[in-house]
C-alpha cells in the first residue's frame, strides 16, 4: 500500500505530484513495490487526486481516493485497508510516497514474514520508520485506532512487544521529504501542472 494522499503543506503542495527527474514519485514507488515482489499494489490518493491520475501511470494498481485526506494519514490507512477484501492476503506492507530513498531491498526485508499475526517495522539509526508490515489479524485494530497525522502509531504503541524491528540502514534511506531542502537534496521538482493546485 502506497500512501500518496497528503497535501504536503511543508513542501508547498501534494507529495503525489512530485517528480524525480522526468518520473512522478508515485511511479517510482510503484516500481519499487513491483521489484520487491508485492502481489497487489494499492495507491491511496487524496490531495489533487484528479491531477495525480492525469500525470501518473496507475495501470495495474488499485487506486482508492481518500476524500478525508485532510484529517491525516490515519484516514488513508483506513481507506487502503478497506480495499483489501481478498481473504488470501495475509499481510500488507505500507509505505509513504514521500520517501525517495526507499528501495526494493528494504521492502523485501520487511516482508520476509508475511503472516496474519505479524507487525514489522523498518528501523533507521534505531528509530522505527517505513516500510511497515501489518498482518491481517491487526487490520481491524489499526483501522480503529489510526488517527490524524500519527497513523498506526497508537496501535503500534499498544502492541510494542509484538513488533519485529528490521534494520534497513544498509539498504535504504529512511528520510521523508518534508522540507524544500530535502526536495533539493533528492532532486525533486514541482511540475507546472501543480501551480495553483
Amino acid at each position: 500500500m502506497i500512501i500518496a494522499a497528503g497535501g504536503g503543506r511543508r513542501i508547498g503542495g501534494p507529495e503525489a505530484l512530485l517528480h524525480q527527474g522526468e518520473k512522478p514519485l508515485v511511479n517510482r514507488m510503484i516500481d519499487t513495490m513491483v521489484e520487491a515482489g508485492c502481489a497487489q499494489i494499492v495507491v491511496v490518493l487524496g490531495a489533487a487526486a484528479d491531477q495525480v491520475r492525469q500525470t501518473t501511470d496507475l495501470t495495474g494498481v488499485t487506486v482508492v481516493v481518500n476524500r478525508a485526506w485532510g484529517t491525516g494519514v490515519g484516514s488513508s490507512i483506513r481507506a487502503g485497508l478497506a480495499t483489501l477484501t481478498d481473504e488470501g492476503i495475509e499481510a500488507v506492507v505500507v509505505v509513504p510516497v514521500d520517501m525517495p530513498g526507499l528501495t526494493a531491498g528494504a521492502v523485501r526485508r520487511v516482508t520476509m514474514l508475511p503472516y496474519p499475526d505479524v507487525l514489522v517495522c523498518a528501523t533507521y539509526d534505531g528509530l522505527r520508520g517505513y516500510p511497515m508490515l501489518f498482518g491481517r489479524r491487526h487490520w481491524a485494530g489499526i483501522a480503529t485506532l489510526a488517527s490524524a497525522d500519527v497513523g498506526a502509531r497508537p496501535y503500534l504503541l499498544a502492541h510494542k512487544d509484538q513488533i519485529v524491528d528490521i534494520s534497513c540502514d544498509s539498504v535504504a534511506d529512511g528520510s521523508r521529504v518534508d522540507s524544500p531542502e530535502l526536495m533539493a537534496l533528492y532532486g525533486l521538482t514541482v511540475p507546472e501542472q501543480r501551480v495553483g493546485a
